[in-house]
């Protein structure tokens, strides 16, 4: 079987010719039209106009050496981009240093608080689902499928399907407008919103508040790569695992972390320098983001962002974990295929797949964690298929018996955790031992459908555990079927009203 890559949407790079007013410090200019540079941060866009000026969403205090502190709603210009710290000058008073730039927006329509950029439908849907968020609850967002444009996304209730989140297509008009209905046309979009809220006039609800809005993490100290281990103060012990244990941290007295220590032995300084340089450049919303090492003496620590309710497999497992739905879990599959299609796509393996390596953070976001590391551990136990700590039960057959690992094996292991996930916790094949799980999978066998598994997702199970690596599908293919699993059927938007 041949699988087909889902269609890539690219944004945007250019706009429409419009006019529109900027005041800067007590100066007021008319920009006739703008020249639109791609920024790929949560919170960030920036139009060039001669002279680059950004607009702080949130207060930000000055916690690191050189680091600029402002208040929401400042004004500053930008004098160098470069990574995720961009060299600014406050224009009030005209201080100079680093400002984090997931705060900062170049945009009059960006700082409107129901203004989304560059969030997904599917991002969509998880975040007005999030608690906090009432029926009525709304976003404004680029368009996944047509440059330029912009889609309402509106929470949405009812007693057949309970809550759940309808799609507006926002079109636009020759001459700059906006209309959801061609019965009513508005020439911006603060107009369009003020009329859908004062009546539904056709969608699904009344608009009521925004989308509540976590403030994005900031991001890890300019150029804190090899850091002293003296600046770390390990807190509480969060567990322990095959080649070390996970602390909660404090690093410099100020930024929440946390903190894997390697026991000693366990893999060469140098062969973890040369991963640990590749793995950070691997940025993603749904992978564990590697922030910094201690490399100069053992034990390594690894230091990485802190994900509150800790690994997937505990999480599943706890009182809370029990109480989430099918729905719920579902999407946590969707959300490590999507860490998994990034892998892919950068060419790189994971090698060590399963819940236990999945963190989740109190917004219940799923992350990819110790990617790479299986491949520089120097343990026979966990190197070799013979050993204790080799995870047999999760690994794929050719790279069991030939030491054959690449993406396709991973996604074999993917089709393990998805087993997992929907039996909140079980260990893989049940009442086997290793031995036997390796002569049962060399006879063809394959685990079996739990009761509460829907039939469609142990068909994608099925489809991962094919025995030819290159007939399991792509991390692609499967971020795409479990993102629609439950809309395959439906139409993407709601038609206009």
């Amino acid at each position: 079987m041949q699988w087909k890559k889902k269609k890539q949407h690219t944004q945007s790079h250019t706009m429409k010719y419009i006019n529109v007013s900027l005041h800067v410090g007590r100066f007021h200019m008319t920009i006739h039209k703008w020249t639109y540079q791609s920024v790929f941060f949560p919170c960030f866009v920036l139009f060039s106009v001669g002279e680059s000026i950004a607009m702080a969403l949130y207060d930000y205090e000055a916690i690191h050496e050189g680091d600029l502190g402002f208040k929401k709603g400042d004004k500053l210009k930008i004098l160098e981009e470069s990574g995720e710290w961009w060299r600014a000058m406050l224009i009030s008073t005209g201080k100079e240093g680093y400002i984090p730039t997931h705060d900062m927006s170049g945009t009059r329509r960006a700082v409107e608080t129901w203004f989304f950029k560059g969030v997904s439908r599917k991002d969509a849907e998880r975040q007005l689902l999030a608690p906090g968020n009432k029926v009525g609850s709304f976003m404004i967002r680029d368009s996944e499928t047509t440059k330029g444009s912009y889609s309402l996304s509106v929470r949405d209730s009812d007693a057949q399907s309970g809550d759940t989140v309808k799609h507006y297509k926002i079109r636009t008009l020759d001459n700059g407008g906006f209309y959801i209905s061609p019965r009513i046309t508005f020439s911006t979009l603060q107009e369009l919103v003020s009329h859908y809220k004062k009546q539904g006039d056709g969608l699904c609800q009344s608009l009521t508040n925004p989308c509540l809005s976590p403030k994005p993490e900031k991001p890890w100290e300019k150029d804190a790569w090899e850091i002293p281990r003296s600046s770390l103060k390990l807190e509480k012990r969060l567990g322990a695992g095959q080649f070390g244990e996970v602390w909660m941290a404090t690093y410099n007295k100020h930024t929440k972390v946390a903190v894997k220590t390697m026991k000693p032995g366990s893999m060469s300084v140098e062969a973890f320098m040369m991963e640990a340089n590749l793995m950070k450049t691997l940025q993603h919303d749904k992978l564990v983001r590697l922030n910094a090492v201690v490399t100069k003496e053992e034990p390594i620590y690894i230091i990485t962002e802190f994900m509150e309710k800790g690994s997937l497999l505990d999480f599943i497992k706890s009182d809370e974990g029990n109480r989430v739905q099918l729905p719920k879990l579902i999407d946590f599959s969707a959300q490590i295929a999507e860490g998994m299609a990034y892998i892919e796509q950068r060419n790189y393996i994971h090698r060590d797949l399963r819940a236990a390596n999945i963190l989740v953070n109190k917004a219940l976001v799923c992350k990819i964690a110790d990617f790479g590391l299986a491949r520089i551990i120097e343990d026979n136990e966990y190197t070799a298929r013979e050993g204790a700590k080799f995870p047999i039960k999760w690994t794929a057959p050719e790279a069991i018996n030939y030491g054959s690992f690449t993406i396709k094996s991973d996604v074999w292991s993917f089709g393990i955790l998805l087993t997992e996930i929907i039996s909140y916790g079980r260990t893989p094949y049940p009442g086997m031992t290793n031995p036997e799980v390796i002569r049962s999978l060399e006879k063809g066998y394959r685990m079996q459908r739990l009761d509460s598994c829907p039939t469609e997702l142990y068909e994608i199970m099925l489809e991962c555990w094919k025995n030819k690596p290159e007939d399991r599908p792509t991390f692609d293919y499967l971020q795409s079927v479990l993102e629609d699993f439950y809309t395959a059927t439906e139409s993407q938007y709601q038609q206009q009203p």
